[in-house]
């Protein structure tokens, strides 16, 4: 048996919004601190660098499944002659990359506590500016999972075509279980994942070394039959083209900001494991890139409907032979999982937002394994809805993917300079060029990506940014409010006893009652039961074998009937209450209402769940405290 408290219908009380935010390193809402300052919670729930780039690197990592397509097939409008320049557009997104990755190794090491460009810019460059990166952050991580299982399962039906019809089911399945996967912790998450990564990353390095051995193709079966998008009969090249191709490319620098994101994810010293990974991201995904396009400009390569450009350059590298479906599985199931990213980094950063008071405080609660379980199903719900939306089809899901993180990127760029400026650390200035180096790169990215992808659904995150910031806002106020009724951030009155009348409502005599009534006298000054009628004939014969029977117990607390002409329970209960507290002002009154705990799940549907409609009333209509009295049948058993 076990009583629950509940609050007297008032929200959750919010972190004291007497300031801005809460300590930075401070525990989310509703965490215990640990007992001594600064002290790491269970290591064993952390991850290591190997670990990290497992976790928080798929993202970048399956990139070079599209990355290199989507700039090919911007290319291909100009023909045979407009592929050849995939390698120059490739070397300039790996040079942004490099920029990219040196940048948020500085991240890390001056922001510990993880939040990438919303802690940036929260510090340096006010809160709505803040809320504007972590805006763009949600819409891309979201992006991402839903990106990212569309592609992997696209990688699927390239090779399996009969699949395709069932793609959306097959995308629903997958985000199923990552998800299920991640409840369990970023660290399984990260353990089970480690294996298709290495797998991945190995088939596309020997892919790539093999195919620079070759003159000719090995193998064009993956492409025979399909008809080809590429432009006849075009001769030149213009700057347009090259910037939509570069800004379609950028969609293979998403997922570099994860790790600064999670640095907390990190085993101490967190920020130079998670320094260790973000270089060992950046290398790999810049090797594989430019590999991929050698590649590319080295075989007589036509995109073509229904084959992507990957399985085509596994065909002509390694041959229509087990070789070719390694590739093609060990990339439609990286691409599935590089979701993960999202699940690693999103959850963080919405608890600190939680922390902030910009988003509801139950997303900075976490489980007994370090992860932010309501962040996990948030990001999993608005995933499976963008999958339905969809269709399951990559094609209508990628035109707005890659505009938000670039918009994370400029911002974080810009933070970092005012950081310098302000810090008096060696090497400042030279830091401070690099940050404001890649400000204007990402800056001139997320206006090349937007202009060039508007049309194509890119709209619809220029709507849905600004949006998501009012969201933030209205929440945030609505926490200062709450605050402010709270009287946070100012000291109480000593506390003073009053006289507490505590109110039992029974509908029979049993157990429960007689437990309710013990814990009830335990509780209060004065005790009162209280029982609904109803005139109806077919009732009056429970309602007076009730009162026969209260008589003959005699347990030394009155019984009141509260009499109802309708066949409400809720209603009197709740009215009786406010008449108490408006004659008895001076009065604590708590309702305390006994309910069975049936010994398995499932049997709560047998309940009448009389207790739930008693509580609602009396916390919508008054401001008494409610007490719900738990009463384990099982262990009643037992103990019998």
């Amino acid at each position: 048996m076990s009583i629950v408290s509940e609050p007297d219908g008032r929200p959750e009380e919010p972190p004291d919004t007497a300031t801005e935010a809460a300590t930075p390193g401070a525990p989310p809402e509703g965490q215990p601190a640990t007992a001594t300052t600064g002290a790491e919670p269970d290591e064993r729930h952390r991850l290591t660098a190997l670990q990290g780039l497992a976790a928080l690197s798929l993202d970048a990592m399956a990139s070079v499944a599209y990355g290199p397509e989507a700039i090919v097939l911007v290319l291909a409008a100009a023909g045979g002659y407009g592929l050849g320049f995939t390698l120059p557009v490739t070397l300039a997104i790996a040079a942004l990359l490099a920029v990219l990755v040196a940048s948020y190794r500085q991240v890390i090491a001056a922001f510990p506590d993880g939040g990438g460009s919303y802690a940036v810019a929260r510090t340096h460059l006010g809160r709505r500016t803040a809320l504007v990166a972590a805006a763009s952050l949600i819409l891309d991580y979201v992006l991402n999972v839903a990106v990212s299982v569309t592609a992997g399962v696209a990688a699927l039906t390239s090779a399996f075509p009969a699949l395709y019809g069932d793609r959306l089911w097959i995308c629903l399945a997958v985000l199923v279980l990552i998800t299920a996967v991640n409840l369990r912790g970023i660290v399984d998450s990260a353990k089970v994942f480690i294996v298709p990564t290495a797998v991945f990353i190995a088939s596309i390095l020997t892919m790539v070394a093999v195919g620079l051995f070759r003159d000719a193709p090995a193998s064009t079966v993956t492409a025979d039959g399909h008809a080809s998008v590429l432009a006849h009969h075009a001769t030149s090249v213009g700057a347009l083209l090259l910037l939509k191709a570069f800004a379609s490319g950028c969609s293979a620098l998403t997922g570099v900001e994860a790790v600064a994101n999670a640095v907390p994810s990190f085993r101490a010293p967190a920020p130079r494991r998670a320094q260790r990974t973000e270089v060992a991201l950046g290398a790999l995904l810049g090797v594989m890139l430019i590999g991929l396009s050698v590649l590319i400009g080295r075989f007589p390569l036509q995109p073509v409907e229904g084959v992507t450009v990957l399985a085509q350059l596994a065909d002509a590298s390694l041959g229509h032979n087990w070789a070719f479906y390694v590739v093609q599985f060990a990339t439609m199931v990286l691409l599935a999982l590089a979701a993960n990213t999202s699940f690693g980094g999103l959850p963080v950063l919405m608890s600190l937002l939680a922390r902030d008071n910009y988003l509801p405080h139950v997303f900075g609660l976490k489980a007994d394994r370090q992860v932010h379980r309501h962040g996990v199903l948030a990001l999993a719900a608005v995933a499976a809805a963008l999958l339905v939306f969809s269709g399951g089809d990559v094609n209508t899901l990628v035109p707005l993917f890659a505009i938000g993180v670039f918009v994370g990127f400029t911002i974080c760029q810009v933070g970092m300079v005012r950081h310098w400026r302000r810090e008096r650390s060696p090497g400042r200035r030279a830091k401070a060029a690099l940050n404001g180096f890649g400000a204007l790169l990402t800056g001139v990215s997320a206006v090349i990506v937007t202009a060039t992808k508007f049309t194509e659904g890119a709209w619809l995150i220029v709507i849905a940014l600004p949006l998501l910031v009012l969201a933030f806002e209205a929440v945030h106020r609505a926490y200062a409010r709450i605050g402010e009724r709270l009287a946070l951030g100012r000291v109480p009155e000593p506390p003073r006893a009053a006289h507490s009348l505590v109110i039992v409502p029974v509908s029979h005599l049993s157990l429960l009652t007689s437990e309710a009534l013990n814990a009830a006298v335990s509780l209060g000054d004065e005790v009162v039961a209280v029982t609904v009628t109803h005139p109806a004939p077919e009732d009056r014969p429970a309602a007076e074998a009730l009162r026969r029977d209260w008589e003959l117990w005699n347990p030394g607390v009155d019984l009141l009937e509260l009499p109802s002409p309708t066949r409400s329970i809720g209603r009197p209960i709740a009215d009786y209450v406010r008449d108490l507290t408006t004659h008895r002002p001076a009065t604590r009154v708590t309702v305390l209402i006994p309910e069975a705990e049936p010994a398995h799940l499932w049997q709560r549907l047998l309940q009448n769940q009389r207790g739930a409609v008693v509580a609602h009333a009396v916390r919508r209509d008054t401001d008494a405290a409610i007490c719900r009295l738990r009463f384990r049948l099982e262990a009643a058993s037992r103990g019998r």
